[in-house]
């Protein structure tokens, strides 16, 4: 039988499929499966081109038995590891041929690999999510049991450890209140992730909201910010409240962890194919003479949870979902996000956005 027969059939199979015969030799292969193995369309035996002991084993189990069987093929792609699931199915190549001539031997074998490498992230990413968050509230909440089991029993008639206990507990409930609104805000985001918002939005207007409302924060800080190269016209279409929080977020991290006396500039500016843009587009840059940030936790920072210093995080009312959520607004505006920084120059934290 000609291989490129056997090919026509999978072809029309949308997976990655490979046809062995009862040697469990390959016979055919289509062109998913040679861009998954380059010599998956080879007359070679199976076992010299996939060579993974689960799938030939099962390969040899259906011959065997004429029963459908699962294997797991791990495929390596350059850093990234893919898994797939591969079905392994009986077929009666007689049957295939329509009475041209069959193979003498009619059993045969077809293989088709299934991707599920995003599936088992997506798996993992819930896993550590939920993790993450039964650790962040049990810390909060242990805290309060304890104090309430004091406040209950030895220091029930202290006024003044009353008093200080139920300082600690309340910081520590308004604690566990934000983290719960970035989950909720972090979730209302993902929601809309595929709708594109298509409002006018002036970011000029933007930038001076965020610094009116963050006007007694650079107070208690003793810290300045200054608002350079105001331009006339900054309009996009975008959502105004989600941009809102976004410049929030970044000017409100410069002033809390560039420490007291900081100098924050903000800058608004046009920008033309760059920045990672095809067209035309406005970057917003939040500049802090802070202490900087190692390297080696740049490419991390907008990931849930992730600190880099996580008692000083919660000590400032962090809940290390700020910058996950900033992403998400971002990635939904179809924009960039640029992080620069180095330890003792401060940081800037540029955010790109396509003009419509």
């Amino acid at each position: 039988m000609p291989k490129g027969f056997y090919k026509s059939y999978l072809e029309a199979v949308p997976l990655p499929a490979v046809l062995v015969d009862a040697e469990a030799r390959i016979l055919a292969g289509n062109e998913a499966a040679v861009k998954l193995n380059p010599h998956a369309d080879n007359d070679r035996p199976l076992i010299l081109v996939f060579r993974q002991p689960s799938l030939n084993s099962a390969v040899d189990d259906c011959l065997r038995d004429g029963k459908s069987h699962k294997a797991i093929y791990a495929h390596s792609d350059g850093p990234q590891e893919h898994r797939f699931d591969a079905t392994v199915s009986p077929v009666d190549l007689a049957s295939v041929s329509r009475g041209q001539a069959a193979p003498a031997a009619s059993k045969g074998v077809m293989i088709c690999f299934q991707d599920v490498t995003e599936v088992q992230q997506l798996d993992q990413m819930r896993r550590e999510f939920v993790s993450n968050v039964s650790h962040e509230l049990r810390t909060p909440l242990t805290a309060i049991l304890g104090f309430v089991e004091t406040l209950q029993g030895p220091a029930r008639n202290d006024p003044k450890a009353s008093e200080r206990f139920l300082g600690i507990m309340s910081d520590e409930a308004n604690r566990m209140n934000r983290l719960v609104g970035d989950l909720l805000s972090l979730s209302r985001v993902e929601e809309v992730s595929r709708m594109r918002p298509t409002d006018p939005v002036d970011l000029d207007q933007i930038i001076r909201a965020v610094i009116r409302n963050l006007s007694s924060v650079s107070e208690a800080s003793a810290s300045t910010v200054s608002y350079a190269e105001q331009l006339s016209t900054a309009t996009v279409s975008g959502d105004a409240d989600q941009l809102l929080q976004v410049v929030t977020n970044l000017v409100e991290n410069a002033l809390k962890y560039g420490g007291e006396n900081t100098h924050v500039e903000i800058s608004l500016e046009c920008v033309s194919g760059r920045g990672g843009l095809k067209g035309d587009g406005y970057k917003i840059a939040v500049k802090d003479n802070g202490p900087g940030i190692d390297h080696i936790h740049i490419a991390r920072l907008t990931e849930r949870f992730y600190r880099i210093d996580s008692h000083r995080s919660r000590e400032m009312g962090g809940t290390g979902l700020g910058l996950a959520i900033v992403k998400h607004i971002i990635n939904r505006h179809r924009g960039r996000l640029k992080i620069e920084s180095a330890l003792g120059k401060g940081s800037v934290f540029s955010v790109i956005l396509p003009v419509v």
